[in-house]
């Protein structure tokens, strides 16, 4: 049976969903001011596999998960803070959703290099104004917030009269998340209790983007849009919701208190967050370390194609990918130049040996069971049971690795096929499929350049012709549309001194 830990109850639970086949899933998506970095990478990459095996197993899913683009404030604060979209917008001198517009666009760029499937929504804060404020009116019919000079606050002493949940998920005692509370309690003049929380902001002369409301002219609160749109597609109870490990609190934690004060429920059964990303077994930051000139950080770009001073070359996202498989999501995981080299020569094997399964002769197979048959079905059988347990990829993968090992043996003639039956070989093969593929989510990757003589190899030629002249002319508009239009047939253009280069995935 399947099961997760379910972070809300600190135990393994048997997955039930509220309404089989059907599932509803939301996970928290990026605050689009920045270019994505490594740690929503794993992120994204690990619902994406908790996506694609509840398709494989079969159920019905509807995958949320948002664009925040208004509203996360500056230290994650939820008061007395500047929107961190608009101070990103006034300093850059653009529209504020000019910059939500590039920002979305390079994260979805990044998420297709890493072959995650898109969501089925993939609504933005800014496009459900209507529904948070609406939201807030209920919380503030119930009794569960105040308003003051413009804002609105979520009273958490008034939940915590009627509920034992404020504090649940984060695992933290009340006293804790008031002592942790990520304000400035100098300047919480307006709230009854420190860890109250702002779900309807008044906005001042610094925020580019505002909404009227019955209260002020203002913006939502941060933790208030996740609220407002995973029930708008979900319902006010759903099956999972999901996020990295950093978001239990003040976020999730917030958004459990906000759906108690609007319906008098928990908004899902089941919170799976992923752990954190390490660089070099330290958290990343772009502050130059004084010993080595460097700072402890890289981009998905820098990793893929190269040119940061901690890899000794570029890595491919797929086995980025693949190294994400190799540690359990609720464990951190080490990035470095050592485990990327490890990975790719992982990934290369798999690949390899997935492609020598298939060269294998069908009809050379045993017709009856045999010793060995019933060995590797049952290690495929394992194999499944370890993606159940919580999706224990690493051991999942382990198990494909042991098969290999009989898949290369078979291969290159050290056992004799009459060893394995048919039936047996044809399972190894759809298991193979599915777990690569469908499951893992694993491209074979090709690479191509411009100077390819084939046809694909000419049709490329003059499409990056055409971009060259484009980008030659400063008519960036059609360079672009060039460039994702070859990206979204999973074509992706490299820009080099030497000219362009182009792969395939």
């Amino acid at each position: 049976m399947l099961q997760f830990h379910n972070s809300l109850t600190g135990t393994k639970e048997p997955f039930e969903p509220l309404h089989p086949p059907h599932v509803g899933l939301y996970v928290c998506g990026p605050t689009v001011y920045s270019d994505a970095h490594l740690g929503n990478c794993r992120t994204f990459v690990q619902f994406d596999l908790l996506y694609r095996y509840l398709l494989h197993k079969g159920y019905k899913v509807r995958y949320v998960r948002n664009i925040t683009d208004v509203g996360h404030l500056e230290g994650d604060a939820d008061s007395d803070a500047e929107d961190k979209i608009s101070k990103k917008a006034r300093l850059e001198q653009l529209e504020p959703m000019e910059l939500v517009h590039a920002y979305t666009r390079g994260f979805h760029a990044i998420m297709q290099a890493l072959n995650t499937l898109p969501p089925s929504i993939e609504p933005r804060a800014t496009g459900h104004i209507v529904e948070q404020i609406e939201m807030v009116k209920t919380i503030l019919t119930n009794g569960y917030a105040y308003e003051h000079d413009g804002s609105v606050y979520f009273d958490t002493q008034k939940l915590l009269e009627n509920t034992d949940t404020y504090g649940q998920l984060s695992g933290r005692k009340v006293e804790d998340l008031l002592a942790n509370t990520r304000d400035n309690l100098k300047q919480q003049d307006q709230k009854r209790h420190p860890s109250d929380f702002a779900i309807w902001i008044k906005a001042d002369e610094r925020h580019l983007m505002r909404w009227p409301s019955p209260w002020s002219v203002g913006f939502p609160g941060w933790h208030l849009e996740c609220s407002a749109m995973s029930t708008k597609y979900l319902g006010k109870t759903f099956d999972i919701h999901g996020g990295g490990f950093d978001l239990k609190f003040p976020h999730h934690e917030n958004e459990v208190a906000q759906n108690h004060g609007a319906f008098g429920c928990s908004p899902a059964r089941y919170w799976l967050h992923s752990n954190m990303l390490l660089l070099n077994g330290k958290k990343m930051s772009k502050s130059i370390d004084p010993e080595t000139g460097v700072s402890n950080s890289i981009s998905p770009t820098e990793l893929f194609e190269g040119g940061n001073p901690l890899f000794e070359k570029a890595f491919s996202p797929m086995v980025l990918r693949f190294l994400m498989l190799q540690t359990h999501y609720r464990s951190t995981l080490d990035l470095s130049n050592t485990a990327m080299l490890a990975a790719e020569k992982g990934y290369q094997r798999l690949m390899e040996t997935h492609a020598k399964l298939h060269k294998l002769d069908l009809d050379a197979a045993a017709t009856e069971p045999t010793g060995e048959s019933r060995q590797i079905n049952a290690i495929l059988d394992r194999a499944y049971a370890d993606m159940d347990d919580d999706l224990n990829t690493p051991n999942a993968l382990a198990k494909l690795f042991t098969v290999a090992n009989k898949i290369n043996s078979l291969h290159s003639g050290r056992m004799a096929m009459t060893d394995i039956d048919r039936d047996t070989l044809v399972r190894m093969q759809a298991t193979y499929d599915a777990f690569v593929h469908d499951i893992f989510g694993l491209q074979n990757e090709t690479q191509g350049t411009a100077d390819d003589s084939d046809t694909t190899g000419d049709v490329m030629n003059v499409l990056l012709d055409l971009r060259t002249t484009a980008r030659e002319n400063r008519d960036w508009v059609t360079s672009d549309q060039i460039r994702d239009a070859l990206q979204a047939i999973g074509i992706t253009l490299k820009d080099g001194k030497d000219g362009t280069t182009w792969k395939k995935s």
